[in-house]
Order: C-alpha cells, then structure tokens, then sequence
C-alpha cells in the first residue's frame, strides 16, 4: 500500500510564485505516494486565492489530490502550521512536507528530502541552506541572514547540545507519528515557531536528518523583523534549556514526557474548520 503524502504550502500574498511552485513539485513523485497538495492562504489580501483555485481545477483529473484552505483572519506564519498539521493527523498521512509558496525553498529536490524518510526511516527532515556555506550566499541570501543564521544556530547549538548547520530552515519533513508526540499547539503563531517544534522534536529524542539544499532568493518580500525573531529564538531556546537542567515547568510546549499522545485541540480544530468554508 502506498504510503500516505501530504504537501502542505503555506502562502501569504503569493500570487506571483504560487502558480510556478506547484509547478516545480515532480509529479512522478506525487505518484509514487498516495499524495495530496494542500495550499493554505493565510488571509492574503492579493489574488493568491484566486490563483491557487485555478491550479486546482487545472489538476482535477491528475492521480494526485489538490486542495486549497483559506484562513479568514490571518493566523501567522506558525498558526498556518498548525492547521495544516492538525489537517495532516486527522487524515492519517504517513509524512507531511513543508513548502513555501514563495518559491524560495526547491521543490525539485523533494525525492532526495523524502528518501530520508521514507527509506531511512527518519522522523524529521530538514533542507538546509548553510551546509555549504558558499552556495547560501551565491544563491542570494542576504548577508545579514546568513551572517544572523550561523550566530543564532552557534548559540542554541550550545544550549540543546545539538549539532545543526542551521536552526532557521523552513523547507522539512515531518513524520505523522513524529507530530503525534508533540504539543506543536502550544507553539507560537509566529516566525519562531519553526525553532520551538525543532527543540520539542531534539526533547523527544526523534531521529533528525539535515540535506544540503540550493539557495535561492528573489524578490519575495520579507514578513520577518530579524531583531524580533533572533530575540524570540534565544529566549525559547534558554527557557528549553532551563527546563531540562531545572526540571521545572517553565512552558507546557516542552513538557513532552507530559504530553498526551491522542492528539486532540479544539480550538486549531475549529480554525480548520473555518479555513475550509471558502469555495
């Protein structure tokens, strides 16, 4: 039996690169799996929408299922994560990948991602830009990120006694079991959200792999304050950290053992609901 594929793309005002990372997705790949592209609009106020709901007649009749969610109020870019994998649960797919519909992430290079845990059996797999160092600036990574991606990973590295070539990656992989043993609903709806899921997946001891993926930047507008978001990496990072030295209950989001592992939130549950009413 073929296992169970979920594509989620997380978009917000994307209308001019929507359509082409669809495109990208291989579709031989799409058939090796029983697979599904689900695109969530967080309330854009462009014609992302729109456009996502034309790739969706235009796949109609293909072997592989295209959805499109929209959220009527924006959730953020770790509340769109939520839905998205609350959705995966509930449906039962084995893996759910993470894309962005910006195009800044490759799709081409989903069969090598998907390898890892799929053959290898990995609970989580990350793209990672900074394995090369040389290529993330040759692809046009600002120099301020790459500069702020290899302090921050430094920093939390030494606080979670990890070893990553980079925290701050958004293309992953995630087994559906993994996302079952972690209280990822107790994470922030914002940019860090990304970080908190990582250090609960480092928690639970879940086997994680890094894959050197090609940079690529455009001229996608950047939603992120980097003072905001380097603040908010190290404060959850230190407080992880403190939890595990201290043994108290500083943030339910990482009192894993704690966790119960049948998987139930009302309140993301209502939120997809709400984002499946728009036809």
């Amino acid at each position: 039996m073929k296992k169970k594929l979920l594509i989620f793309i997380v978009a917000y005002n994307h209308e001019k690169t929507i359509e082409n990372v669809v495109k990208r997705i291989p579709k031989k790949l799409l058939g090796f799996y029983n697979s599904e592209i689900l695109i969530i609009d967080d309330a854009s106020v462009d014609k992302t929408f729109e456009i996502s709901k034309k790739i969706k007649e235009k796949f109609k009749n293909a072997s592989f299922k295209v959805n499109i969610f929209y959220n009527p109020i924006n959730q953020g870019y770790g509340g769109n994560q939520k839905i998205g994998y609350h959705y995966a649960i509930k449906k039962n797919f084995d893996y759910v990948v993470l894309l962005h519909g910006d195009g800044q992430y490759a799709p081409e290079v989903l069969p090598k991602l998907l390898n890892q845990i799929y053959l290898k059996k990995h609970d989580v797999v990350m793209g990672s830009r900074m394995i090369n160092k040389k290529l993330a600036l040759k692809g046009g990574m600002p120099l301020y990120k790459f500069v702020g991606n290899i302090i921050l990973t430094k920093i939390q590295n030494f606080l979670l006694n990890t070893n990553f070539a980079e925290f701050h990656t958004g293309y992953r992989i995630y087994s559906i079991n993994s996302l079952r043993k972690i209280p990822f609903h107790e994470n922030s709806r914002d940019f860090h959200f990304d970080t908190e899921i990582l250090i609960q997946h480092v928690m639970e001891k879940n086997k994680i792999k890094e894959i050197s993926i090609p940079t690529f930047y455009g001229d996608e507008i950047c939603h992120v304050n980097g003072i905001k978001y380097a603040f908010n990496v190290l404060r959850v990072s230190c407080i992880a950290k403190l939890q595990q030295i201290t043994k108290l209950s500083l943030s339910k989001k990482f009192e894993i053992k704690n966790y119960p592992r049948n998987f139930s939130n009302l309140e993301i549950d209502k939120l997809l609901i709400n984002s499946m009413k728009r036809k």
